[in-house]
């Protein structure tokens, strides 16, 4: 049995700790940093292989790759439902600016708000 462990104080626990968590922090900011290229690689060459599809009539067609296959389909993205653009759509079918007023007030209020406590690392 490792006698090293015992013998430590809450303080030493406290510190190595910290030491491991700022050692696996610095780890993901590379792999974050490595991820975001790949993405931003794969979005360039998404865009290339689309126009390619589209300018040559390949749009419905499927590429046969290792373990599946490529398609082009259509995906459909919607703007994020905002308070903004609630309460422009509540100005479009409810008349009276005071009840839009009272509704929008009534939503973030109602709203759940979860906090919790975390740690947080800002370089000098």
């Amino acid at each position: 049995m490792d006698n090293t462990s015992i013998d430590k104080t809450p303080k030493q626990h406290f510190i190595e700790n910290i030491q491991k968590w700022y050692q696996i922090e610095d780890k993901l900011k590379i792999v974050n940093e490595n991820t975001r290229k790949l993405r931003d690689m794969k979005s360039d060459l998404s865009k290339s292989i689309s126009e390619y599809m589209q300018e040559n009539n390949l749009a419905e067609k499927k590429i046969s790759i290792k373990n599946g296959e490529i398609r082009l389909v259509d995906k459909k993205e919607y703007t994020p439902l905002s308070f903004t653009y609630v309460e422009l759509c509540l100005d479009n079918i409810i008349s009276d600016p005071e009840q839009v007023k009272f509704i929008m007030n009534y939503i973030r209020e109602q709203r759940d708000v979860t906090v919790t406590k975390e740690l947080r690392y800002y370089e000098k």
